[in-house]
C-alpha cells in the first residue's frame, strides 16, 4: 500500500460542506456518485494477465509430463488400466446407462444454460472467448488424435487408446473431441469464479468420465489428457486475446464507500510518481459530507499483476529473502496490507490508520484510511530536510524493527511528512511480520541510501548512528549493494553513475585540449629560426609525459566516489572493524542460467551425434602425426595472439610476459564468456604493464575492432572461394549471397527499430570509446600496425590449420576438405562462440563446427571426433597451463 497525502487544491474546504435541503436523499446519492475528479483514463477493453500465461505454461508442462509417463512407464499405465477396469466392471448396468445418458445430455445443456445466463447479464465478451477457446481446443484434439494414430510411439498409443467395444478392430479416441472443447469453453468464460456452476460442471465431468471408463470407450490417461488440453487451450486463448477489463472506476468506488457507511461528496484520483513500481493500487482523496476526508486505495487484479515477472524473477534468483508472493490473491493482498497497517501502529510507528475494508466486486478491493496530508520526503526542498526530520524518520524505523517488522520499501515516496513535521511511514503492503535479521538490515541499508541521495552520505550515516547506534548501522554494510535496494533506487544510482562518467570524460577532454593549446602557444612564441631537421625525441617525449600528467591530474580531480562507497567510508570512520564484504544474495545469476541452458543444449546435440560413433576403431586408425601438427598450431596461436595485442599498444610492453598473459586467458575463458574474459584480462594486463587505464581500454578496443573487421573480410573471402570451387564461373555461391542478404536485412532491422538501434549504439560506443585517437597513434608507427594485423592473420591461420589437422587425423584423402571450406566453418563457429553466453562458447562452438563440417561434405563419423580434438587442444588442455600462468602473473603483479 502506498499512501501519499497530497490532495487537490481547495479539496479540503469541501469536507464540511452542508447538504442541500432541496435535494432528496436518493437524488443526492446519484449526484454524488457522478462527482469524481481525476477518474481513470480510458481503459483498454482487454488486458493480458500474467496468471493466464503461468497457467498455460503449467498446462503444457503437465501434458508433456503425462505423455512422458505414458511413454516410459508402460507397465504402470497397463496396471492402472487393469485395476480400474476390474473395479468398474462390478458396477450395475442400470447405473451405468443412467450415468451415461445424464452426462451426455448435461454436457450439452450446461454450456448452453451458462451462455444464456451470461447473455442476460450482458456479458457477451466472455461467451465469445469461450466459443473461440472451444474451437481451438477441438482443433488441438484433432491434431492430437492424428499424431497418436500416425506418429506417436506404441507405448503412448496403448496408454491413450484401447480396442473399441463396438468394433474390436478399431481403437477408441485418444482425446475426446467433445469433452475438451466443453472444458475449454467453461474455463474461458470464468466458471471458476461462480461456485454453483463450477459444482455442476464437475458433477457432469465425473459422470461422463465414469460412464466412459466403465463402458470401455476410454482410458484414464485419455481422460486426464482431455482435461489438460481443454484447460491449457482455454488459458492460452485468454492470454492471447486478453481478458475483459473489469477494473473498477471511481464511480464504483463511491458506491462502495456508501455501501460501508460513508457519505462521500467527491473523489479525486492521485497519480503515482513512480509508474514502474505502481503495483500497490490506485489512490483517491475522498471528501465526506460530514467528517474529515479519507485516503482510499483500490487494488484490482490488473494492477496486482503489474511487476509479476519481475517479482517472480527476484524470488527465483535471490537467496535468504524474497519479495511478496508472485501469485497473490486479492483476499491475501487485502489481509496482508491490513495486518501490516495494524501491526505498525501497534509497534508505535506513525502509519496511516486503516478504518475500513471492502470488496468492490469479484475483481477489486478497497482499503479506507484516515487522511494523512503532507508531502513525501523526496518532494521536500533541501533546506526543509533538517537533522530533526532525519532523526524522526529513523525513530519510526526503529519502532518497526523493535517488533521485527520489515518495511521492504523505504524509498523517498514512502515517507510522508505532514504539516506539523511528523514523519509517517506509508506503503506497508510489501512488508513482513516476524522478519529475519537479513530483512531488517536491508531496511537500514535502503533508508540510509535513500537519505544519502537527499542529504549526502555524511548526514545520512550520522542520523542513523544517532538513533540506531553504530553497531546496527555497521551490520548493514554487507547489504549495501544495488541488488538489495528497490528498483527506483537502483535506477537513480545508475543515472548518477552515468552523470559521473560523463563529467570525467569532459574533464579529460578539457585537459587534453588545454595541453594541446599550451603546446601550440609555446610553439608560436618560439622565434628561433626554422631548421629543417628531425624533431628532438626527448622534447616530444617530455611533451607527451606532460600531457599525460595533466590528463591524469584532471581525471583524478574529476573522479567521484559513488554514493554506496561514500556511505561505507562514513561507517568505517566510526567502526573500522565493520564487515564490508557484500553478502551473497543471488541464488543464481542470469549469466549462470544462460550458460547452463546453452551448455545443456550443446551437450544434448553432441551426445546425439556421438552415440552413433565407435571411438575404439576410430582412435586406433588415427593419424598421430596430424595430431602432433594440431598441437603445434594450437601452441603457436598464443604467440600470434600476443602479436595481435601488442600491435595496437604504442607503449613498450614485454613480449614474453604478453604471451604468458594470452596463455592465462585460456583459463579465464572457462570462467567467463570468451568475448568478456579476454577483454578484461588484456585490459588489466596492460594497466599493470604501465599503460594508462584509458589508453589500455582503447588499445584492447582497437584490437577488437580490427579483429572484427578482419574476421568479416576473411569470412566473406573464404565464402566466395568456397562457392567458386564447385562452379566453373567466378560468381559466388547462393549460400554466400543468401548470407549477405541476411546480414543486410539484420542491419536494416537494427537501424530502423529505435530500441535496437539505441542498444547497439550504446554497446559499440562503450566498447570502442577512445579507439579512434588510439588508432591515430598506431598509424604513426607502421611497424606496430604490421605486427598487429599480421598477428591477427596468423592467429586465424593457426586455428584453421589446427582444425584442418584435426580433420586429417581422423579422415583420409577421400574425406579431406579444402582450406577455404575449413576456414569458413571455423570463422562461423568462432563468431557464434564469441556471441554465446557460455564460458569459452561451450556448446555453441561444438554444435556449429560439427554442423558446418557435415554441411560442407565431411562424414559425421569424422566431423564429430575432429571437432572434439580441436576443442580439446584449443580450450580444455590449455586450462592447466593457463591457471599456472595466471597465478604466476598475479604473484608478479602483472594481473
Amino acid at each position: 500500500m502506498k499512501q501519499q497525502g497530497v490532495h487537490p487544491e481547495g479539496a479540503e474546504g469541501t469536507s464540511d460542506a452542508e447538504p442541500r435541503p432541496d435535494i432528496t436523499e436518493e437524488a443526492r446519492e446519484e449526484v454524488h456518485i457522478d462527482e469524481v475528479e481525476g477518474d481513470e483514463p480510458l481503459l483498454p477493453a482487454r488486458v493480458h494477465r500474467p496468471s493466464d500465461l503461468m497457467r498455460l505454461l503449467v498446462g503444457v508442462l503437465a501434458v508433456v509430463l503425462l505423455l512422458g509417463i505414458a511413454a516410459f512407464a508402460h507397465g504402470t499405465t497397463s496396471g492402472l488400466e487393469q485395476d480400474i477396469n476390474k473395479g468398474t466392471g462390478q458396477a450395475p448396468d442400470l447405473l451405468i446407462k443412467i450415468a451415461g445418458l445424464a452426462s451426455s445430455i448435461a454436457i450439452l445443456l450446461v454450456p448452453v444454460a451458462f451462455a444464456i445466463e451470461r447473455l442476460i447479464k450482458r456479458d457477451g465478451l466472455r461467451i465469445a472467448d469461450g466459443v473461440l477457446a472451444a474451437v481451438l481446443a477441438h482443433g488441438v484434439t484433432l491434431a492430437t488424435d492424428l499424431w497418436v494414430a500416425k506418429a506417436a510411439p506404441s507405448s503412448i498409443q496403448e496408454a491413450l487408446t484401447q480396442p473399441s467395444p463396438g468394433d474390436i478392430h478399431a481403437l477408441t479416441d485418444p482425446v475426446h473431441g467433445y469433452l475438451a472443447p466443453v472444458i475449454a469453453y467453461m474455463t474461458a468464460v470464468g466458471m471458476s469464479r461462480r461456485p454453483r456452476w463450477r459444482s455442476v460442471l464437475w458433477i457432469v465431468l465425473l459422470l461422463d468420465a465414469f460412464s466412459m471408463l466403465v463402458t470401455g470407450y476410454t482410458t484414464p490417461f485419455s481422460i486426464i489428457l482431455t482435461v489438460l488440453i481443454g484447460w491449457t487451450v482455454a488459458y492460452g486463448t485468454l492470454y492471447a486475446v486478453g481478458s475483459p477489463n473489469v477494473r473498477p472506476t471511481g464511480r464504483t468506488l463511491m458506491a462502495g464507500l456508501r455501501h460501508v457507511g460513508f457519505r462521500p461528496v467527491s473523489a479525486a484520483r492521485e497519480e503515482s510518481p513512480d509508474a514502474a513500481e505502481n503495483d500497490r493500487g490506485r489512490r483517491y482523496f475522498v471528501t465526506l459530507e460530514d467528517g474529515p476526508p479519507l485516503d482510499v486505495t483500490v487494488v484490482d487484479r490488473e494492477q496486482q499483476a503489474q511487476g509479476f515477472f519481475y517479482r517472480a524473477w527476484r524470488n527465483l534468483t535471490l537467496r535468504g529473502f524474497a519479495t511478496r508472493s508472485s501469485l497473490q490473491s486479492l483476499r491475501q493482498a487485502l489481509e496482508q496490507e491490513a495486518l501490516l497497517a495494524y501491526a505498525a501502529i501497534a509497534a508505535g510507528a506513525n502509519a496511516p490508520k486503516l478504518i475500513a475494508t471492502s470488496e468492490l466486486g469479484p475483481d477489486a478491493v478497497m482499503l479506507v484510511y484516515e487522511h494523512t496530508g503532507g508531502r513525501t520526503l523526496d518532494s521536500l526542498a533541501d533546506d526543509e530536510i533538517t537533522d530533526d526530520l532525519l532523526r524522526n524518520t529513523w525513530h519510526q524505523v526503529q519502532a518497526l524493527q523493535s517488533r521485527r517488522i520489515a518495511h521492504r520499501r523505504l524509498a523517498g515516496d514512502a515517507i510522508v511528512v505532514d504539516r506539523s513535521g511528523t514523519v509517517i511511514l506509508t506503503d506497508l503492503r510489501g512488508g513482513e511480520i516476524a522478519a529475519g535479521d537479513l530483512l531488517l538490515r536491508m531496511d537500514v541499508a535502503q533508508l540510509v541510501t535513500t537519505l544519502g541521495l537527499l542529504v549526502g552520505a555524511e548526514r545520512a550515516v550520522a542520523s542513523a548512528v544517532g538513533v540506531l547506534g553504530p553497531d546496527a548501522v555497521a551490520d548493514c554494510l554487507p547489504m549495501l549493494q544495488p541488488i538489495a535496494l528497490t528498483r527506483s533506487t537502483r535506477a537513480t544510482l545508475r543515472r548518477l553513475a552515468r552523470e559521473r562518467a560523463q563529467r570525467e570524460r569532459e574533464a579529460v577532454l578539457e585537459a587534453s585540449q588545454q595541453a594541446k593549446q599550451a603546446r601550440l602557444e609555446a610553439a608560436g612564441h618560439d622565434t628561433s629560426p626554422v631548421v629543417l631537421e628531425k624533431p628532438d625525441k626527448k622534447a616530444v617525449r617530455a611533451e607527451a609525459r606532460a600531457e599525460k600528467r595533466a590528463i591524469d591530474d584532471a581525471l583524478e580531480e574529476a573522479r567521484e566516489e559513488d554514493l554506496l562507497t561514500q556511505i561505507r567510508h562514513q561507517v568505517l570512520l566510526i567502526r573500522p572493524q565493520a564487515p564490508v564484504e557484500p553478502a551473497r544474495l543471488e541464488r543464481v545469476r542470469p549469466r549462470t542460467l544462460m550458460s547452463f541452458i546453452a551448455g545443456a543444449i550443446g551437450a544434448y546435440f553432441l551426445l546425439t551425434q556421438l552415440t552413433h560413433i565407435e571411438f575404439g576403431p576410430l582412435m586406433a586408425n588415427a593419424e598421430w602425426g596430424w595430431v602432433a601438427a594440431a598441437v603445434l598450431f594450437s601452441a603457436v596461436s598464443y604467440v600470434a595472439a600476443a602479436m595481435a595485442l601488442l600491435g595496437f599498444v604504442p607503449e613498450r610492453v614485454p613480449f614474453p610476459r604478453t604471451v604468458a598473459a594470452q596463455v592465462a586467458g585460456s583459463f579465464v575463458k572457462i570462467v567467463a564468456p570468451a568475448a568478456v574474459g579476454g577483454v578484461a584480462l588484456n585490459t588489466r594486463f596492460l594497466q599493470r604493464a604501465g599503460v594508462r587505464p584509458g589508453l589500455a581500454v582503447a588499445s584492447v578496443g582497437a584490437s577488437q575492432l580490427f579483429g572484427l573487421g578482419c574476421h568479416i573480410l576473411m569470412l566473406l573471402s573464404f565464402g566466395y572461394l568456397t562457392g567458386t570451387e564447385k562452379t566453373p564461373s567466378l560468381s559466388p555461391s547462393r549460400t554466400v549471397i543468401a548470407g549477405l542478404l541476411t546480414v543486410a536485412v539484420l542491419v536494416l532491422v537494427v537501424t530502423s527499430v529505435p530500441f535496437l538501434r539505441k542498444f547497439v549504439v550504446t554497446r559499440v560506443r562503450s566498447l570502442f570509446a577512445g579507439v579512434v585517437p588510439r588508432m591515430l597513434d598506431v598509424l604513426q608507427r607502421p611497424q606496430k600496425l604490421v605486427t598487429g594485423i599480421g598477428g591477427m592473420l596468423l592467429l586465424t591461420a593457426c586455428f584453421v590449420m589446427c582444425l584442418d589437422a584435426s580433420i586429417r587425423a581422423f579422415g583420409d584423402e577421400s574425406t579431406s576438405l579444402s582450406i577455404a571450406s575449413v576456414a569458413v566453418v571455423f570463422l562461423a563457429g568462432n563468431a557464434l562462440g564469441s556471441a554465446a553466453p557460455t564460458p569459452g562458447g561451450v556448446g555453441a562452438v561444438e554444435a556449429t563446427l560439427t554442423v558446418g563440417l557435415i554441411a560442407v561434405g565431411l562424414p559425421k563419423e569424422v566431423a564429430a571426433p575432429a571437432v572434439l580434438l580441436f576443442r580439446l587442444l584449443t580450450l580444455w588442455l590449455p586450462v592447466l597451463p593457463g591457471w599456472l600462468a595466471f597465478n604466476h602473473l598475479t604473484r608478479k603483479g602483472a594481473l
